[in-house]
């Protein structure tokens, strides 16, 4: 990949897509492990690291601070003086820029731009400052020449630090851009995707192409696109691989640590790209939308829509809370697992602990462990290839009396304590399906793909509502949306109580 401006192709002279042999420098890049089966791909990047806008913001609060305190130290002399004046107008000078979003850089990010608004700040900054100062000690208020040299001074440092901060975030960009999403069909998706890849400086490396239109990604209800980028003429292959399915797009995000996705026409324009917005901010992912914002991508205007600022301290409760309590189940259920594993073998056959591929949080897929409930010879639950495709409700009439009893009274779940502490499941969540029904269900329910921004769970709120087994798929993405939606902690404290009464009550039945 390209990271200087070298192969940047000039303004105007970028190549029509149906070109019979593109310049090599500005080729389009497939990501490293396009195919699923080749492996792994390159591990996502951690999200407890500070990341790139983190460490942008960080300096220019520190900028900001920094410059009013060098404008302040040289010219207010009065030790008192200055530490009455700095507190205000450090607190002023950082508030304002954040609620004019000047701590957020954009794609073009240049300090002359910011200037005139910077100027606005430091001189309300230093009017809150100098009448603190009067307010407290009036002897030792500033006078209007003293703070016309504060703010100058302030104005002028801020901007030149803003200026060192902005070239180091663009040398940071063209060296490491990050992995990009097209969201478009057409002509220019083509264009974009070949701009992006041309100017680095962007920041954003295409990885792959989610086309709308008739071949739109089967994440909701599908409705065709209108305007020139549905009724033209598709572009010349090229080498993005093309996502058609929710599982597709979750995979490429997680193995790929996508972090941008920028659309080439706005969600309003069908119901499926607005569901492709849902999906991607679900996803962890900054979505670019065109129209509406002062920033552009290649001479279009483009407005960012940020993903749900991740509650990292929920987060880290929600695992603790299933270690806190996975582990010590698993270790006080170790004598009742014996006994239903001897059962199992008695009853059932060989086998005893069945093993099935399932879909977890961002599509990643994991071995989901239980106890078997079918004897053994039944298609569904000894064959790996069949029940992975075929639904289990025609083998329910085989369950023997130790399998109903299991499976009424959940204990056929209690070898997934072991997927908890392993990372792949949770508590509680929306329960795990097999890859086969996920692409499945995708296409024909509306919002089921959703259901995956949260890690799955071995109880939820659908399952407490009796949605298990051959129930309503549309009725499960909807209560486990809602439970995503409104999660909280004691939420699934909550669960975990409604979960032990109602599996108690069912014993006793």
């Amino acid at each position: 990949m390209t990271t200087g401006n070298a192969g940047a192709p000039p303004p105007g002279q970028l190549r029509s897509p149906h070109a019979t042999a593109p310049r090599q420098a500005a080729a389009v890049h497939a990501p490293r492990r396009p195919d699923p089966d080749s492996g792994p791909g390159p591990a996502p990047a951690r999200r407890g690291t500070p990341t790139r806008v983190v460490r942008a913001t960080a300096r220019l609060v520190t900028v900001d601070c920094a410059a009013a305190v060098a404008s302040a130290a040289p010219l207010l002399g009065d030790p008192r003086r200055a530490a009455v004046a700095l507190g205000p107008a450090m607190v002023a000078a950082v508030c304002l820029a954040a609620r004019g979003g000047l701590h957020r850089p954009g794609r073009q990010v240049s300090a002359l731009d910011e200037a005139p608004r910077l100027l606005r700040h430091c001189v309300l900054a230093w009017l809150l400052a100098a009448a603190v100062v009067a307010s407290v000690d009036p002897a030792r208020a500033l006078g209007w020449l003293l703070l016309g040299i504060l703010v100058t001074t302030h104005w002028l440092l801020v901007c030149v630090g803003r200026g060192v901060v902005y070239r180091a975030l663009r040398r940071d960009r063209r060296r490491h851009p990050r992995p990009t999403l097209i969201v478009g069909g057409g002509p220019a998706a083509w264009r974009l995707a070949e701009a992006l890849q041309g100017l680095p400086e962007y920041g954003m490396r295409p990885v792959g192409l989610i086309a709308t239109g008739p071949a739109a990604p089967t994440v909701g209800p599908a409705a065709p696109a209108t305007g020139p980028t549905a009724a033209g003429p598709e572009p010349a292959p090229h080498p993005l691989p093309v996502l058609n399915s929710a599982e597709d797009i979750a995979r490429t995000v997680t193995r790929n640590a996508v972090r941008h996705a920028v659309f080439t026409r706005g969600p309003e324009s069908a119901p499926s790209r607005a569901t492709l917005v849902r999906l991607l901010t679900g996803q962890g992912c900054t979505v670019w939308l065109p129209g509406g914002g002062t920033d552009h991508i290649w001479g279009y205007t483009y407005r960012r829509l940020d993903p749900p600022r991740a509650r990292r301290l929920a987060v880290l409760g929600k695992r603790a809370l299933d270690i806190a309590i996975a582990l010590p189940m698993l270790l006080a259920a170790l004598p009742l697992m014996l006994l239903c594993a001897v059962a199992v073998r008695f009853a059932v056959g060989r086998g005893v602990i069945f093993r099935q591929e399932r879909v977890g949080r961002h599509g990643r897929t994991f071995v989901m462990l239980k106890f078997r409930t079918l004897p053994a010879g039944t298609d569904a639950d000894t064959d790996a290839e069949a029940s992975a495709t075929v639904w289990n409700a025609a083998a329910e009439q085989r369950v023997g009396a130790v399998g109903r009893l299991l499976r009424r009274s959940w204990l056929d779940d209690l070898p997934q304590l072991w997927n908890v502490l392993r990372g792949d499941m949770s508590l509680v969540g929306p329960r795990p399906e097999r890859p086969h029904f996920v692409r499945q269900f995708s296409q024909t329910h509306p919002g089921y793909a959703f259901r995956h921004r949260m890690p799955v769970g071995i109880t939820g709120l659908a399952q407490l509502h009796g949605l298990r087994g051959d129930t309503s798929i549309e009725d499960r993405a909807r209560f486990d949306n809602h439970y995503i939606d409104t999660w909280t902690l004691w939420g699934d404290v909550r669960v975990l109580l409604r979960t032990a009464r109602f599996v108690l009550r069912r014993g006793r039945s």
